[in-house]
């Protein structure tokens, strides 16, 4: 879909973590400094290893004065669309029109049944959201006649004032992914919040722009009234988020970021040379091109500003926790050797660092997961105490906390090998023929890698059903563990610096 001319926005999705609410709102406050436009909070009630997303969106509204702020996203069935209305509008009064409301139909049907709403198939969970929605509109819409009243098969609303009036016409954006919810999105929304790891690539939003454009039109609204918007696990570069804005109207991009260092890269690098790249095809009518490799030798020739690489591949320490392996390392192929001359411009640098910056990530997450299971079997999550009724509970309620944890890190593990096999390597298989080798053994690896996490979720669903199976689970984390640092260290030795030669 063409670009719909919208002002780019940058954002960020801050993780709520309950054990570190210092460092959230910390980052927060960074964000603003920073110059970003906008940061988020997934909202996940079920989740006691969160802050409540609302209480907390109240908190850093007070700590700040101009970053705008929203849920990515809240789940409808756990609030009451006219007691949201309500808190919403106050939110933005209080903050002074700083507030857009992100709504979802609740992705963890079992996690939303489990706090007492109810249970919804995919279809009512679609009808409930289109009624809650005009419940919502109707409650900011100060200036109609008489008060609120719905009677709907999911929202009943008798007699309900109107009010209070936002500090704005705030937005409501949908995550939304299947036909029907693209159809709201295109009658009813302001927004539509999609993310990457649900999209398996970004082309599939053209798709989703057709059905949201259309519905729009037999609305009889404009397409560009609703803006675009996109979540991101992992940093893409201005180049290919210009694309993305350029080919598919994206002009909200929001990262997952739990680190101050990537958080002031996205702000301070990323946003200002993507827009400067949109603004320069806007005005010129065409799309952003890579930069020729003869411009990036002639640019790494210069001497005032090529340096020797700084990213330094993280070496494999060797320790393995698990007798089983999934291949043989002995027989890894090997890249071209660098020439030891060779200086890199800045953002040759940045290109070999990115790398090992999304590594670094993957490993912290690792970590977390394994202490995670460290905590289940310590009983530190009430494991010990399962056996009866109320213990029952609680150790449902700390599997999903391990449980949620998994299928997310396991989803971002998948979307980053999703994109290197898909758009990366091709890249370099074209740009350094000589490197075919590691890369066909690299897209091995990733296969062996998802089977392994597939391995996990396996296990996490036996434990979830017996505790006793805890020794399966942490073998089968400890072999995830054996298998992907090494991999992530193997990828980094022969990857960093063609990845920084070619400018990728």
């Amino acid at each position: 879909m063409p670009d719909y001319g919208h002002d780019l926005m940058f954002s960020v999705n801050l993780m709520p973590a309950a054990d570190q609410p210092d460092a959230v709102v910390a980052l927060v406050q960074r964000a603003e400094r920073d110059g970003l436009d906008l940061v988020t909070f997934q909202d996940h009630p079920y989740q006691p290893a969160f802050l409540d997303t609302w209480t907390l969106l109240s908190y850093v509204a007070a700590a700040t004065s101009g970053i705008r702020i929203a849920g990515n996203v809240h789940p409808l069935p756990l609030r009451p669309p006219a007691m949201l209305a309500q808190a919403a509008a106050s939110l933005d009064i209080l903050s002074g029109g700083r507030f857009e409301l992100a709504l979802g139909t609740g992705g963890y049907q079992d996690a939303i049944a489990s706090m007492g709403a109810p249970r919804l198939t995919p279809g009512q969970a679609v009808d409930a959201l289109e009624e809650a929605i005009a419940i919502i509109r109707a409650a900011w819409d100060v200036d109609a006649p008489g008060p609120i009243t719905h009677e709907g098969r999911h929202h009943r609303v008798v007699g309900a004032p109107r009010g209070p009036r936002p500090a704005h016409d705030i937005a409501v954006w949908l995550g939304a992914y299947k036909p029907r919810m693209l159809r709201v999105t295109g009658r009813l929304a302001d927004g539509w919040l999609p993310s990457l790891p649900h999209l398996r690539d970004p082309a599939e939003l053209a798709a989703g722009n057709a059905v949201i454009d259309e519905a729009a039109a037999e609305a009889g609204r404009d397409p560009r009234a609703v803006r675009r918007l996109l979540n991101l696990a992992e940093p893409l570069p201005p180049e290919r988020l210009a694309e993305i804005a350029l080919t598919y109207g994206v002009s909200v991009f929001t990262l997952i970021v739990r680190d101050p260092r990537e958080l002031r890269r996205w702000a301070a690098e990323t946003a200002p040379a993507t827009r400067e790249l949109v603004a320069a095809a806007r005005e010129g009518k065409t799309a952003p091109t890579p930069t020729p490799p003869e411009a990036r030798a002639s640019r790494a020739a210069a001497p005032l500003t090529a340096v020797p690489l700084a990213a330094v591949p993280t070496p494999d320490d060797g320790v393995r926790l698990s007798r089983t392996r999934v291949w043989d390392e002995s027989t890894r192929p090997t890249g071209p050797a660098p020439d030891p001359g060779r200086r890199y411009t800045p953002a040759e640098q940045a290109a070999g660092q990115h790398l090992v910056d999304v590594h670094d990530h993957l490993r912290a997450e690792l970590a977390q997961l394994r202490d995670l299971v460290a905590q289940v079997a310590a009983g530190t999550l009430d494991a010990a105490t399962a056996r009866s009724h109320i213990s029952e509970m609680t150790m449902r309620q700390n599997n999903w906390t391990l449980g949620a944890y998994c299928e997310s890190y396991c989803r971002l593990v998948t979307m980053h090998h999703t994109a290197e096999d898909a758009m990366l390597f091709p890249r370099l298989r074209r740009a350094e023929p000589a490197l075919t080798p590691v890369i066909d053994r690299l897209e091995e690896e990733h296969q062996e890698i998802h089977k392994l996490l597939d391995r996990v979720d396996r296990a996490l669903v036996a434990f979830v059903t017996d505790p006793a199976a805890l020794d399966g689970l942490r073998a089968a984390v400890d072999l995830l563990t054996d298998s992907l640092l090494s991999h992530l260290s193997y990828e980094e030795r022969e990857l960093v610096e063609p990845l920084a030669r070619h400018g990728m």
